[in-house]
């Protein structure tokens, strides 16, 4: 295969360096719905409609203008994820994302396609700010769909990415605190006694509608903090982290990957919406699937999981919504109406939570 690495870094750099941000709306006001109670409808029937966690304010708005514009709708929602993936503020994905046990930043993304059916995907990725860049060019200039590891790294470089240490002192001193805390009587000197210890699941998932009903998802991520080294969860799972269907819609989540992965969370999201259930109905059709397929250990004496998960949704027809397991959840979207956040639907009410393990 003939690949002009040249043009698609030109092509790459010009759609992360061109992240001009257009005005922010104040958040919606929508109410989330306990289980049992009317959901309100997420709804835009006025596309195009772009989606994500609420860490992608900022990303939903420039996709959206990219779009407008008659951006294709993944290059659009992945120059909105390289907002936050070269962000070192922002910890949980790319530069500056919180590393595994032994100190090394790991970083994982997948996107498809709606157009034209295609999907590309990095896992265990080091050295490289912006794995939904690399995921893409997988799936622009490979047969494959998956790379991991090595693989992906070298992939990366012979494309032309640029290798650079994504661990900010930010993050190392997290590191070294929660590395400090595993064991009193260890040879790490405790510091900084009142600062809490991270324990990040971030990631940022975006999904988007053109005017002409054209659909695309992608998730990026840093994953969970401290994990194993080579841990990968569901964000470059196609089916668990995102995915898309030209012809239905997309969906997408953030959270505990290792629960979504066993439900195949957003591509059950999609199916539901395929049978006729509105966005919101879907996810939380998805999010009673996830709890029944917990183990014990990670539920309480009531069935409440330990852990949240979110999840998105977007129809082809412009319609949306997102829903969490307990109430407070928010997400990012953009429309005609401007980019907001807005509330999540619920299966529990906040006060339902039980304190983490």
């Amino acid at each position: 295969m003939s690949i002009d690495r040249r043009e698609f870094l030109r092509t790459s750099a010009a759609a992360a360096a061109g992240l001009s941000l257009t005005s922010v709306a104040a958040p919606g006001t929508a109410e989330g719905a306990a289980v049992g109670e009317p959901a309100p409808l997420k709804a835009s029937l006025a596309r195009p409609v772009v989606i994500a966690s609420d860490n992608g304010l900022r990303g939903v708005a420039k996709a959206y203008e990219m779009i407008g514009k008659g951006s294709d709708p993944l290059d659009a929602i992945v120059a909105g994820v390289n907002i936050q993936e070269l962000d070192p503020e922002d910890q949980s994905v790319g530069l500056g994302g919180l590393p595994n046990e032994e100190g090394v930043v790991q970083l994982d993304a997948s996107c498809m396609h709606g157009p034209t059916r295609r999907a590309g995907a990095v896992a265990s990725l080091e050295g490289i700010a912006t794995p939904s860049l690399v995921a893409k060019a997988v799936m622009d200039y490979t047969d494959h769909i998956l790379l991991v590891g090595p693989g992906a790294k070298k992939f990366a470089l012979n494309m032309g990415f640029k290798e650079q240490n994504l661990l900010t002192e930010k993050s190392r001193q997290d590191w070294l605190r929660w590395k400090a805390r595993l064991n009193a009587n260890d040879n790490w000197l405790d510091h900084d006694d009142d600062i809490k210890i991270k324990f990040s699941t971030g990631t940022i998932n975006m999904n988007a509608v053109t005017a002409t009903g054209d659909v695309a998802s992608v998730t990026t991520t840093s994953g969970l903090a401290w994990k194993l080294p080579g841990r990968v969860g569901d964000s470059p799972i196609v089916g668990a982290g995102q995915y898309c269907d030209n012809s239905v819609g997309a969906a997408g989540s953030t959270g505990r990957g290792e629960a979504n992965i066993k439900v195949c969370g957003a591509f059950l999201a999609v199916e539901f919406m395929r049978q006729g259930m509105a966005p919101e109905q879907a996810l939380m059709k998805v999010m009673e699937r996830v709890i029944a397929m917990t183990e014990k250990r990670l539920l309480n004496d009531r069935g409440r999981p330990y852990f949240d998960l979110h999840f998105y949704a977007l129809a082809k027809d412009g319609r949306y919504s997102s829903a969490t397991a307990y109430q407070g959840g928010q997400f990012a979207v953009a429309s005609d109406k401007g980019a907001r956040l807005e509330d999540s639907v619920y299966l529990f009410k906040s006060e339902e939570r039980p304190a983490r393990r």
